[in-house]
């Protein structure tokens, strides 16, 4: 019933207004309706609805109350429960116009339930838990209210000294881009108009991956072919996904900041891709063109925006104080305030809110008697997506799993760490709600448990670093130090040592090292943790290393020392059951690296599918006058699409359906994939494919396809990949996109180097 009211509501508004046949804009016609509205807007309810308001100190929910009933805010975000955003959007309902709101939040990987960190959701390589994880985060997300997320973020990254590449999904055009167009049809299921769904906003457009140094914030000069070819794809593809917004990224790019780069926003954005949704500046970026230097205050930084193509202002001073003024001096135009406000009204009719504002909110009485209670999470899904993320590095002697009836020594500062576990951006997540590995590792041994804790070390003894951590929470330090002195800390891990058969040490990073803003310029372990394994070393009981971390870390000296190595990075809310799952053979690991790990960090970048060379380097002759470093091994760590398993996994020698592919025509790749273990498993069978000669240079190989796949222990399967002239497509030095005749190696294996090679003809 109340539904139909607000039908009504909002039917009877379309025709106050009739069109000049005198017709009333029915509001089943998106355009007419939205245009008749319109018209009926002043030129401040306009600029109010391009404002984006972030919940804050600098405005409290009392001022925002006010503001929105006089048509003056068109969304907020941050808040993030029903009871908040009911009175906002009664506000709403009681301004002129009756324009309804909409409650946007960081909604990147869980939103109450915390999945694995999206670095994470790429080691599974699995669509379907991928999509499974991003639908979860939907439905949690508009049972709270929210009707958009920022995310997925999609920003290709190959330098991990980037704080955020925990945020993304890896180094890879195409299995980012695959994650991208999964991730925007999980947030939006069948319709961002869906009471069930949210609206997907990707980020952070463009090349916000490729910041100089790995510092956030910071620059990018980048060539059109690189973007092209590389960097762009997967924005693309989450735009053809259907992604209703998009937000704007804070660097610069050739010069030119995101938020005013007319070129990006204009021309390729809308006139090249298509797209007619909404565009939003990232926090506070309006602002900060007059510190780019292209600005010379906010007057003319808001101008730059609104021309340059930025819907909505987050975070907005400066929309609602300058547009008036640069109208009436001509600065701008009607139409570029129109153009916006199109696009605002727009979003809003496709999540629904013209329809239904309180589409999401719901009614007062059905409101959770308990927002964190336990029967609104997903906690088995959850376990499930991340114990397919777990990438197994080492297992020398087959020291994992674990037996239950070992005598277990557990260690290390991340051991006894809820918060962290959760990772970054873990939207409405509570710690107290997350499972530590303690936790994990002790339901899994039961009533007859016999483990034994020590802490051995804190994140950090540097406290530089330890203050910078803590410098934005208010309320209570996010790592805590354990007093005592490092030695001590660490003969007491010693001791415990000494008395279990068997070594688990969780070590890594906190999740605030691996954030926005946090840039590293060492990818070594903390020195103090460091000093914890070799300590532990030294005792000769068989070590295990669970790794938490949000990017690649040098792992030379761990790599020796370690009998086992699992890389769990942050794993989300059930992370401690999902570790201990895979731990004690429960589970067997699956994930593969969506991002290369390198020696050191002199060797950034160090990505797989980089450019040919004239002078390559070749294993095992001679470096003299070649592309390496001199002082170290050439080449990394562990190599992306590298992850091993409890069992063994074989392929045959690959067959080719033919020679030759002509451009309408088909080719066959096959492999027989026989596990040969004694385990079911299941691994990532890769297609790579490398255009040998090329009117450019081209990689030395590119992912192209791949397929996960279970096997019985024992069991054999024909893996077949279709390859047609679009898998050879590329960028041409006149951006052209097109398949040149020529040789093509085809590649498969089960990473990125250890591969089966065929060869055919493009005719």
């Amino acid at each position: 019933m109340k539904k139909l009211c607000l039908l009504g509501l909002f039917v009877s508004l379309a025709s106050q207004s009739v069109l000049a046949d005198n017709l009333p804009a029915p509001i089943e016609n998106k355009d007419a309706f939205i245009s008749n509205l319109m018209k009926q807007m002043t030129l401040d309810e306009k600029i109010g609805q391009l404002r984006l308001i972030s919940i804050g100190p600098e405005m409290p929910r009392e001022m925002i109350r006010k503001e929105i009933a006089a048509g003056n805010i068109g969304g907020t975000f941050n808040s993030i429960t029903r009871d908040e955003n009911r009175p906002m959007q009664d506000a709403a309902m009681r301004s002129r116009l009756k324009i309804p709101m909409f409650f946007a939040y960081d909604v990147i990987h869980g939103h109450r339930t915390i999945f694995p960190i999206p670095l994470a959701l790429a080691s599974s390589w699995d669509m379907d838990a991928i999509y499974h994880s991003g639908r979860i985060a939907a439905k949690e997300a508009a049972a709270d209210s929210l009707d958009i997320t920022f995310a997925p973020m999609v920003d290709i990254s190959r330098d991990p000294r980037w704080g955020r590449t925990s945020e993304g999904f890896g180094e890879d055009t195409y299995l980012v881009s695959r994650i991208a167009g999964v991730m925007v049809k999980a947030f939006q299921g069948n319709g961002a108009n869906a009471a069930d769904s949210i609206m997907a906003s990707v980020k952070h457009f463009a090349l916000y991956g490729a910041v100089e140094g790995g510092r956030d914030y910071n620059t990018v000069d980048m060539s059109p072919l690189k973007m092209y070819q590389d960097y762009l794809p997967p924005y693309r593809a989450a735009i053809d996904a259907g992604a209703g917004g998009v937000m704007v990224a804070l660097n610069s790019i050739n010069g030119v900041p995101a938020t005013a780069n007319t070129w990006l926003m204009n021309d390729l954005l809308r006139k090249e891709w298509g797209f007619k949704g909404l565009a939003v500046s990232d926090h506070g970026a309006i602002f900060e063109l007059i510190k780019h230097g292209v600005a010379k205050d906010g007057r003319e930084a808001a101008k730059l925006a609104i021309k340059a193509g930025i819907d909505m202002s987050m975070n907005d001073s400066l929309y609602g104080k300058e547009l008036p003024g640069l109208l009436k001096a001509g600065e701008i135009e009607q139409s570029d305030i129109d153009n916006a406000v199109r696009e605002v009204l727009a979003a809003k009719y496709d999540m629904g809110l013209f329809k239904d504002p309180y589409l999401r909110i719901g009614k007062a009485e059905d409101d959770p008697a308990d927002t964190y209670a336990e029967s609104r999470m997903h906690r088995s899904d959850a376990r499930d997506v991340a114990r397919r993320s777990l990438v197994l590095l080492e297992n020398r002697n087959q020291t994992l799993p674990l037996k239950k009836t070992a005598k277990i020594a557990l260690v290390g500062p991340l051991a006894k760490a809820p918060i962290d576990m959760m990772g970054s951006w873990a939207a409405a997540g509570r710690p107290a709600q997350s499972v530590t590995l303690f936790d994990g590792m002790t339901r899994a041994l039961g009533a007859d448990s016999k483990l034994i804790y020590a802490r051995g070390a804190n994140i950090t003894g540097d406290k530089k670093v330890l203050d910078y951590l803590n410098f934005l929470n208010f309320d209570a330090p996010e790592v805590v130090d354990d007093p005592r002195p490092a030695q001590v800390l660490i003969d007491e891990a010693v001791k415990a040592a000494k008395d279990a058969d068997v070594v688990v040490a969780a070590v890594g990073e906190s999740r605030g090292m691996s954030h926005e803003s946090s840039s590293r310029t060492d990818l070594n372990i903390p020195a103090s943790q460091r000093e914890l394994i070799k300590a532990l070393k030294a005792t000769g009981k068989p070590l295990v290393l669970v790794l938490m971390n949000g990017r690649p870390l040098a792992l030379l000296d761990e790599k020796q020392q370690a009998d086992a190595i699992l890389e769990t990075w942050f794993s989300g809310t059930e992370g401690g059951n999902a570790i201990a799952d895979v731990l004690f053979g429960d589970y067997n690991p699956s994930g593969k690296l969506p991002i290369t790990f390198p020696r050191s960090v002199g060797q950034i970048p160090t990505y797989y599918n980089h450019l040919s060379i004239g002078r390559p380097f070749t294993p095992g002759k001679p470096g003299n006058y070649t592309s390496q470093y001199f002082d170290d091994t050439t080449g990394p760590l562990y190599p992306f699409g590298y992850g091993l398993s409890y069992t063994e996994f074989s392929l045959s020698d690959m067959a080719l359906s033919s020679t030759t592919l002509n451009k309408t025509g088909k080719l066959d790749a096959s492999v027989t994939l026989e596990n040969t273990g004694k385990r079911d498993g299941e691994t990532v069978v890769q297609l790579y494919i490398q255009d040998v000669t090329g009117s450019i240079i081209r990689p030395v190989k590119e992912l192209k396809n791949f397929r996960k796949v279970m096997l019985k222990a024992g069991e054999k399967k024909v893996i077949h990949f279709t390859i047609t002239e679009d898998d050879l497509k590329f960028f041409n030095a006149q951006l052209k996109y097109a398949a040149e005749p020529g040789k093509f190696n085809v590649q498969i294996g089960l990473d990125s180097q250890e591969v089966k090679q065929q060869s055919f003809e493009l005719l």
